[in-house]
């Protein structure tokens, strides 16, 4: 019993040291002049869509959840938005080249289409990204028809 409560302080003590430890949150500026939903001309109801489903690990302008706070949760949604970051930014599209917004738009179809975007453990704390058939077919209607024009 008193092992146990000497794990169980530790253990705590461990807890509240971590909460120290920084996580940079802070969104870079994002000029609209190379944002996705801007200079494609996106719909309004598209453009509500995408920045409800994707933006907040795709984009520039992520908003961090209450829980987003506490360690280690904090590390592992930051992780998952540089990640989401690094495959793609909405906040930057105009600055990618054409083949790079073709192949990202590509996977974009492919990953709504086999619904594996937006990711379950987001999805769950954020009704507004459960999207439905319907929403999912404007989407990828909406990138399929961004790739058709290859406008890029």
């Amino acid at each position: 019993m008193k092992t146990a409560k000497k794990v169980f302080f530790w253990v705590l003590v461990g807890f509240a040291l971590i909460q120290f430890i920084p996580v940079d949150k802070v969104n870079k500026p994002v000029d609209q002049k190379l944002n996705f939903v801007t200079t494609e001309n996106t719909p309004a109801e598209v453009a509500v869509l995408i920045k409800n489903a994707c933006y907040d690990c795709h984009s520039d302008e992520t908003v961090y959840p209450k829980y987003a706070q506490i360690a280690p949760i904090s590390w592992s949604i930051k992780s998952h938005v540089n990640d989401g970051r690094r495959h793609l930014n909405f906040s930057v599209w105009k600055s990618y080249n054409a083949d790079l917004k073709k192949s990202m738009l590509e996977k974009s179809v492919q990953t709504i289409q086999n619904k594996t975007m937006p990711l379950p453990g987001y999805s769950v704390y954020h009704d507004e990204a459960n999207l439905t058939a319907a929403q999912q077919k404007i989407l990828t209607d909406y990138f399929e028809s961004v790739l058709k024009a290859g406008k890029f």
